[in-house]
């Protein structure tokens, strides 16, 4: 059954769907000045996008009528835009596809769109942009299942301003997801700030997923105070927007590489037993739990947990 939600809540996603369609100009008659409705580009994005395909494809991916999208197909036909023919498997089965004209039509919609874009985000500061594409991932991660939210995720090494973020997105995190208080976010700031300091770049090293440019992950590797010869994987966090993604297990990955490259003949981490979303990248990755203990920590009785696996 679906939940009550307040009415707050309902009016407020309502004034937000009609202040980004005005911004985008969607209400006018044609998109971006064109001949084409938002429904009609959307169509055309998709058949430039697969190639051959057949309407279910774009129809279901749409969720659009079916007499509705035949519509817009007979005109994108009469129209030149599209080419039809029987698929080679299925003689019933009509596959689509863009003529060259078709092809012109939906460049010049892709650019106009670019450039619309562009403008937009031109007009705002490097903060606030951010902060608009980092919601907007937040709300693609809510709101899409995730084998349909794509977009480009790089692994890259820290830079100015990372560790801040880092910091931040640890002490939020875990304070709306798990109700841990400041002695957390303390505790973390203080291992980042040991690591901005004092790392050592040959056998030390933090790395930042981003997804689209927007920083969804973070972790970072030093050397294990007890031996040095065991490296300690620290900080791993993947901020909602990044998760159903695999960010976790390309952080962990890229900590064991690096470990080994480094010349490290084993890897531990610290870890409590309720982050069972860790736990089971650190699992997957081939870690295992070498030692538990009960500890009170960060307003909450925890299980805290060593693991370790050879490099």
């Amino acid at each position: 059954m679906p939940k009550t939600v307040p009415a707050t809540h309902v009016e407020a996603l309502r004034a937000f769907n009609r202040s980004y369609t005005r911004s985008i100009g969607v209400l006018e008659e044609g998109l971006l000045s064109s001949p084409f409705s938002l429904t009609q580009a959307r169509v055309l994005f998709e058949l430039a996008q697969r190639g051959q395909t057949g309407a279910n494809e774009i129809g279901d991916h749409l969720g659009l009528d079916a007499g509705y999208l035949s519509r817009i197909i007979r005109g994108f036909a009469s129209g030149g835009l599209i080419a039809r023919k029987p698929s080679s498997q299925d003689r019933r089965r009509m596959l689509l596809s863009l003529t060259a004209a078709g092809q012109r039509a939906f460049a010049e919609l892709d650019r106009r769109s670019r450039a619309q874009a562009a403008t937009m985000l031109g007009k705002l500061s490097s903060t606030d942009r951010e902060r608009l594409l980092g919601n907007m991932l937040a709300m693609r991660g809510v709101l899409e299942p995730p084998a349909e939210r794509g977009g480009r995720l790089v692994v890259r090494t820290h830079r100015p301003g990372d560790i801040g973020w880092a910091i931040e997105r640890h002490g939020r995190l875990y304070a709306d997801e798990y109700g841990w208080n400041q002695e957390f976010e303390a505790l973390v700031a203080t291992l980042f700030a040991d690591f901005a300091t004092r790392h050592d770049p040959a056998r030390e090293r933090m790395w930042i997923a981003e997804l689209d440019g927007m920083r969804v992950g973070c972790v970072f590797v030093v050397r294990n105070a007890d031996d040095p010869e065991i490296a300690q994987l620290r900080c791993l966090l993947v901020d909602p927007a990044g998760r159903g993604r695999g960010v976790g297990r390309r952080l962990v990955e890229r900590c064991i590489a690096f470990a080994r490259d480094a010349g490290y003949r084993g890897m531990t981490l610290w870890t409590n037993d309720v982050l069972l979303a860790a736990r089971h990248i650190y699992e997957a990755a081939g870690f295992a739990l070498a030692k538990e203990y009960h500890h009170h920590s960060f307003g909450h009785d925890l299980v805290g947990q060593i693991w370790s696996r050879d490099i």
